[in-house]
């Protein structure tokens, strides 16, 4: 037989109708990843530090922020139109963990998976500790894998359909995606490598697929603009950040670790099983080194080890397919042994992953099993990793910022102000201040900086996370009050001061200089 003919023959066998679709399977599956954060996202904890941040910037609509793309703001904005309450803002998160558990099973149909590579699929990203995290939390990271596996069906769809049409809708989502983080676009370069490492490099020679292209460019040209007016603050911002040291660096074999450790030991298997059947399967290579390439530019930008989460979803589907298929010739009792495996050796992860236990359960727990999360970023430091700690002290702060406020006689206090050091602060004060009559507060950090400066005349401010020498080096006088939260993180418990008699006028200050990092 030539060449020719196998090929065709095999791009032929490709294009069989899919197997059905485990339909009891992915209902069980998206109901369990459901509750289970809608049962655990709100027992025990408050608002995330970048949860208030990101509520700040709903109430500031725009094309773009420092450090972030538009869409966070517009999930943030339909939280507040709900009520703006925790459970309102966490169940958005849910649903886009929800949604990547249908999505990845769909992927694993399209790899040519039956029921139970589907299920295995489903399986594997809902017990996949990394995705149980960022699925509690209302940030980007929820939604990217979404946007970035919804691309990954489409590639999957044109590779076994030959449709190149297709790629219109990969421009859509890539385009999308953007707005979401702009990660997307690493990983749209890791596509562009991948495809040219392979024959399918062809499908730069049909019109489709630069459409695509033209089509993500529109929809990420109004962020371009708005960095393009503001001389690129998110260029600055990740130079800051780099030369700061602010990240925990990893060498390739720890970032490998950390990989493992992150979407589970159990699961290990799975989705590198997955990564060498991509790559040794000749119509879906693309994909498998699309992994890769993407991989290797995370390890040499010194990335956090989320930054490859949307990935794996892929990984876990071409694993379920393989699994299934190994597992066909064997007796019927394997395929529930495997199961078994992954679901006992994942429990015991669910307490740490998820937010079910108290603080002090937590800590009891984690040294009962003898393992404790790793640091994302070097100076942060607290009883409890950096995701719970900083859903503690918000509140708190915002009363006790009241208590000084309200002391102050009348017309004092209406030529006070509150100058916070980071945008945590600011966003707690936005958040729970309204309530005890504190005016908004401002900071130079982040975004913060582009929605002051007040337009009232301070000449006293209540400072937050201020140093005792900023403090007697711009106040006549001052008081310090101390502030303490026992699970908050360390940078936090420090006094909050009431500056009277400032020697700087904020509002011609302001546009000096900026806290970006």
């Amino acid at each position: 037989m030539s060449s020719s003919a196998a090929v065709q023959t095999h791009a032929d066998a490709e294009r069989q109708p899919l197997p059905r679709i485990a339909t009891g399977a992915l209902i069980g599956l998206c109901a369990a990843k459901l509750l289970l954060h809608v049962f655990t996202s709100v027992r025990h904890y408050g608002y995330f530090r970048d949860e208030l941040y990101y509520l700040d910037m709903a109430r500031h609509l725009d094309w773009g922020y420092v450090d972030a793309a538009p869409l966070i703001a517009l999930y943030a904005k339909a939280a507040l139109l709900m009520g703006g309450s925790l459970a309102a803002l966490r169940i958005l998160p849910a649903l886009a963990g929800t949604a990547l558990v249908a999505l990845s099973t769909l992927i694993a149909r399209e790899f040519g998976g039956g029921r139970y590579a589907q299920f295995l699929t489903g399986l594997a990203v809902l017990m996949c500790p990394g995705f149980l995290v960022t699925d509690s939390l209302l940030t980007m990271n929820a939604f990217e894998p979404l946007f970035w596996m919804g691309c990954v069906f489409v590639i999957a769809r044109i590779l076994r359909s030959g449709d190149s049409r297709l790629w219109v809708w990969f421009g859509v989502l890539a385009g999308l995606g953007l707005e979401n983080k702009y990660s997307t676009l690493f990983f749209g370069l890791a596509v562009t490598v991948a495809l040219l490492l392979t024959r399918d490099r062809r499908e730069f020679l049909k019109p489709w697929i630069w459409i695509a292209g033209a089509i993500a460019v529109a929809l990420f040209l109004p962020n371009l603009i708005w960095q393009i007016r503001r001389h690129f603050p998110t260029l600055e911002d990740l130079e800051n950040v780099r030369r700061s040291g602010k990240n925990v660096v990893l060498g390739p074999l720890a970032f490998i670790k950390e990989q493992i450790i992150a979407t589970h030991p159990i699961l290990f298997p799975v989705w590198m099983t997955g990564l060498i059947w991509l790559l040794r399967d000749h119509w879906r290579r693309v994909l498998g080194l699309t992994f890769l390439v993407f991989f290797v530019t995370m390890e040499i930008e010194h990335a956090k080890d989320y930054y490859l989460f949307p990935m794996y979803p892929m990984l876990f589907a071409a694993g379920g397919v393989a699994i299934e298929r190994w597992l066909m010739a064997r007796a019927a009792w394997t395929r529930a042994a495997v199961v078994a495996v992954i679901l006992l050796g994942t429990l015991p992860t669910l307490p740490i992953a998820t937010w079910m236990l108290s603080p002090e359960q937590f800590i009891a727990y984690t040294k009962a099993i003898g393992f404790t999360p790793p640091k994302q970023e070097v100076h942060h430091a607290g009883p409890l990793p950096q995701p719970i700690g900083d859903q503690f002290g918000w509140p708190e702060m915002a009363r006790e910022v009241a208590d000084i406020y309200s002391a102050l006689p009348p017309e004092e206090r209406a030529r006070t102000g509150i100058l916070a050091g980071n945008y945590g602060e600011a966003g707690a004060i936005n958040m729970f201040g309204p309530k005890h009559g504190l005016p908004r507060a401002f900071s130079r950090h982040q975004n913060h900086w582009f929605w002051g400066p007040p337009a009232e005349d301070y000449r006293n401010f209540i400072f937050l996370q201020f140093s005792r020498e900023d403090v007697e080096d711009n106040c006549a006088s001052w008081q310090a009050f101390e502030h303490y939260d026992r699970f908050g993180m360390a940078e936090e418990n420090t006094p909050i001061y009431l500056c009277r008699g400032a020697k700087f006028d904020l509002r011609k200050i302001w546009h000096r200089y900026h806290h970006w990092n």
